[in-house]
């Protein structure tokens, strides 16, 4: 009797967890980022060499560093300019001065959206850190899942 009370248990407990479905960059991020941000970091942008060369002249003519692939994302993510996404979407709610990321409005039409959006980004993201790259630990670094 005690062995099954066990397994229910145990099935209780692995259960949700199976249920769960992980967001990844294709499924979830992809479409989010073709909807509310591809207009400046898409295609047309330029890639995030150039854009540092004249972060002025793109920046007026509403063009951000170019993210439209997993590849170019994640270098915001992770990679060279890591914690750079965290940064800009950040709703400021975490922080002392409460000031959201500069791209934080472009998430949704309203904070709702917004907040739904950000809350997809934080799930794929694994571990939301506002450091930058020089600031953050290899462990943290490990953290940050962001799967395709």
């Amino acid at each position: 009797m005690k062995k099954w009370i066990f397994v229910i248990l145990l099935l209780l407990l692995v259960i949700p967890v199976i249920g769960e479905t992980q967001t990844t960059y294709t499924k979830d991020i992809r479409p989010l980022f073709e909807a509310r941000c591809s207009n400046c970091h898409g295609s047309n942008a330029p890639l995030v060499g150039e854009f540092k060369k004249d972060r002025e002249k793109y920046t007026k003519g509403q063009k951000g560093p170019r993210m439209d692939s997993y590849a170019l994302l994640v270098e915001f993510v992770k990679g060279s300019d890591a914690g750079a996404i965290m940064r800009r979407l950040d709703d400021g709610k975490g922080k002392e001065d409460k000031k959201p990321g500069n791209m934080y409005i472009f998430l949704g039409k309203d904070d709702e959206e917004r907040q739904k959006n950000l809350k997809v980004f934080k799930g794929w993201i694994g571990s939301w850190n506002l450091k930058r790259k020089a600031e953050l630990t290899p462990e943290e670094l490990t953290k940050v899942t962001a799967p395709q």
